[in-house]
């Protein structure tokens, strides 16, 4: 999802889909939802969902004055049927961050997502968390390797996010931060809460110095592992984005998908926007069902996150 900084209202669909048929079961916040093949399943029922993406949930809510606001949200979007939000959990650098420095956070702003947590509990909503970006917006990666150079680290690119020890050594620090985080409003550990649905473990990552995608794939085994040595309730999902197969070089350049799946650790795939939807529901629906195919072969569940549509002149828009 590349942010834009547009109004906070500006909601996206998430869609949880499994392979297999099944009744619906109820979302509330007393079990956990995991991936039993390629169905979710919560408390042994068939799980699924309908959700959104609001990644300022955190960052509104540390402000005690503006917590209205992600009270209503959740509670609309409760009564619209909609039962996943996904949000940041991460905030690096930068003014009201949550990890202002690597290993030091805002107690504020960490309070402030203690509160989503709460509310989202409150109104029957699982939450997805991610856990850093691949853009600099909120700090990102970027963020992360200037860390690094801060300290001496002999670090090129954003790139070296996914090589170099000292950064993966801050990104796990802020993983045991989060996973071991004592909620102050309910009291719950995060990794203990059946409000979270799954961990991502970063919003779209992309390794541009290596289009093979075995950087990307070396980083996702080691940090999966890693989330799963401290959690093992949440699912985990990598974050990667997914496009019409082959269709163009650069989708081909950043979407790795196939590797994802074969990581130890990795509970579901988890989509992208950037599928486009096109005009005719058949079109959106082919590509579903493909995708949907091929995780059947390899037992895993689908997850759509993002969506998006291309308009009259051909621009793809949404993802936020």
């Amino acid at each position: 999802m590349r942010l834009r900084h547009g109004a906070p209202v500006a909601l996206s669909v998430l869609v949880l889909l499994c392979v297999h048929g099944g009744q619906e079961a109820e979302a509330a916040g007393g079990g956990f939802v995991r991936a039993q093949g390629t169905r979710f399943v919560i408390n042994g029922s068939p799980y699924y969902a309908n959700g959104f993406n609001a990644y300022w949930l955190m960052t509104m809510a540390a402000d005690p004055a503006q917590r209205g606001k992600v009270t209503s949200a959740l509670s609309q979007a409760a009564a619209r049927g909609l039962s996943v939000a996904r949000t940041w959990a991460f905030s690096d650098g930068g003014s009201n961050a949550l990890q202002y420095a690597p290993g030091s956070y805002n107690e504020n702003t960490f309070k402030g997502l203690d509160f989503v947590l709460s509310e989202a509990r409150k109104n029957g909503i699982k939450v997805i968390l991610s856990l850093v970006n691949n853009y600099d917006t909120f700090g990102g990666k970027k963020q992360y390797v200037e860390w690094a150079r801060g300290r001496g680290q002999a670090v090129g690119s954003e790139d070296d996010f996914f090589t170099n020890s000292l950064v993966k050594g801050f990104y796990k620090n802020h993983v045991k931060t989060v996973l071991t985080r004592v909620n102050t409003v309910t009291g719950v550990a995060y990794k203990n809460d059946p409000t979270i649905l799954a961990w991502e473990l970063m919003n779209e990552p992309r390794c541009q110095s290596d289009l093979s995608g075995r950087t990307i794939q070396s980083w996702i085994r080691e940090m999966a592992a890693h989330v799963k040595s401290i959690d093992g309730n949440h699912m985990l999902e990598a974050g990667l984005e997914g496009f019409y197969g082959a269709s163009s070089s650069r989708a081909a350049s950043v979407n790795p998908a196939g590797r994802q799946l074969m990581a130890d650790g990795m509970d579901s795939y988890g989509d992208g926007y950037q599928v486009i939807f096109a005009e005719a529901p058949a079109s959106t629906t082919g590509v579903i069902t493909a995708e949907s195919r091929k995780l059947k072969m390899l037992g895993k569940a689908f997850a759509r996150a993002e969506r998006a549509k291309r308009d009259a002149g051909g621009k793809v828009t949404g993802g936020n």
